[in-house]
């Protein structure tokens, strides 16, 4: 690539609407959803290719975890995915593990060797804990240890008698010292985490969850701390076709530099070429080079329609989704009410290669509707594209949102007046000319 010397700019390798198509293909979001009902090896196939699925308890208007799986499969049975991800209430899944992914998440099974480093590596948060916990309850780390190897799967309640709670409880948030044990030996690989009814989360022993040991320094089923990092890498690469390498290194939390911690996206990202699973690209636009990984397609054309949740890997990284969307896009789920701009838990939507537009979205369950509490058109375009007319993008919205509802149980979709897209929104859903339900070009919308 050449250095600035004052000529003319050499022209870049892909238009942004290339690598944006390039980008969407890899998350499969670039055509569509499948007609035919989801099935349990279309989780199972979003997991291989992503890697990661994250988890929040956020429930306003499903659970986190099952809104990516929505926007590419559509409507599905979540006692289905349930399944894959977790197993029965006394069991794990075959293929898949909790863990430290990209937050809190849910991987593939033969991803546990690389997570091994972070379940032993140290961190501040541990040794803290681990010093709190013993100068408190010497010895309750091990008994707890015992305690789920005898009983498990558990929940933190089964085993409070090993220290009880002393005094009242704090806010509902508060954890009691066992329910802490439990969440430090989740962290460092000592017990495995899965979960049960409502979404509990339950212990048991990795023997039984994972078919391995504990996690410790001397595992046999471990990875080098590089190595690991490394073949994180090489999956980022695979999920999202194109990227810099801070997009890559974000994917799994991985470290952008090095520092006394090794190497870093940078040095990831020349073995990534020099072993053929990746080239070096310029992108318009992008201010620094790309990443583009072997074998990734331009389907040519991008034509989804769906809602993105803050919990989607297309939103996980700001900076990614304003270079390629020109979206600048925050959850405000902590931000005190009267200091939101877009509402509590927006959800961007996807029509082709852009995103046109955000909802503030609620399912208000015991009257059986869909809240749309504020709709907002985005004020920019994505690069090279056009912008896409005010009436489209309430149609494709329309047609989302009763979709949404549909599968969530709910009977109708309820717009208030707050948000520059609103009036046109409501109008759509009052007169009843949502499209019907399914695929639809969104080139046709305008």
């Amino acid at each position: 690539m050449s250095a600035d010397t004052g000529a003319a700019a050499a022209p870049a390798d892909l238009s942004a609407r290339e690598a944006r198509r390039i980008f969407l293909h890899a998350q499969s979001l670039s055509a569509p959803r499948p007609r035919r009902r989801a099935r349990p090896i279309d989780v199972t196939a979003y997991l291989e290719r992503q890697g990661v699925l994250q988890l929040d308890t956020v429930n306003v208007l499903t659970r986190a975890h099952y809104m990516p799986l929505y926007s590419r499969l559509g409507p599905y049975d979540t006692s289905m995915a349930d399944h894959v991800l977790w197993g029965h209430e006394r069991g794990h899944a075959a293929e898949a593990f909790e863990h430290w992914g990209h937050e809190a998440s849910v991987m593939p099974h033969d991803l546990l060797p690389l997570m091994h480093h972070r379940m032993v590596g140290g961190t501040s948060w541990k040794a803290r804990t681990r010093d709190e916990l013993e100068g408190r309850h010497p010895g309750l780390l091990e008994r707890v240890t015992r305690a789920v190897e005898a009983e498990g799967p558990v929940i933190a309640r089964d085993l409070e008698h090993l220290a009880p709670p002393e005094g009242p409880r704090g806010e509902w948030w508060d954890r009691s010292d066992v329910k802490r044990a439990l969440e430090y030996l989740f962290m460092t690989g000592g017990v495995a985490a899965s979960r049960g009814r409502n979404f509990a989360r339950t212990y048991d022993a990795s023997s039984r969850a994972w078919g391995l040991p504990a996690a410790n320094a001397t595992s046999d089923w471990s990875l080098p701390t590089e190595e690991a990092r490394q073949a994180l890498f090489d999956r980022a690469l695979v999920a999202v076709g194109i990227g810099a390498p801070r997009d890559l290194a974000d994917h799994f939390r991985l470290p952008y530099t090095g520092g006394a911690q090794g190497r870093g996206a940078l040095d990831w990202a020349e073995s990534a070429v020099e072993r053929g699973l990746a080239s070096w690209v310029t992108v318009e636009g992008w201010a620094e080079r790309a990443l583009l990984a072997a074998g990734a397609v331009d389907p040519g054309r991008a034509t989804a329609t769906a809602l993105l949740s803050p919990f989607d890997p297309v939103c996980w990284f700001r900076p990614r989704l304003k270079r390629m969307f020109d979206v600048d896009y925050r959850i405000e789920i902590y931000t005190p009410a009267p200091q939101r701009q877009y509402g509590y838990y927006c959800l961007p939507l996807l029509v082709g290669d852009q995103i046109p537009a955000r909802f503030d979205l609620k399912a208000d369950r015991k009257a059986g509707v869909l809240l749309v509490q504020a709709s907002w058109r985005e004020p920019g375009r994505a690069p090279g594209a056009r912008r896409l007319p005010q009436a489209a993008v309430a149609r494709a919205a329309a047609r989302e949102l009763t979709t949404m509802a549909r599968w969530l149980g709910l009977e109708s979709v309820s717009v208030a007046p707050r948000g520059d897209l609103a009036p046109a929104l409501a109008e759509v859903i009052g007169a009843g000319d949502a499209p019907r339900l399914g695929g639809q070009d969104p080139a046709a919308l305008g």
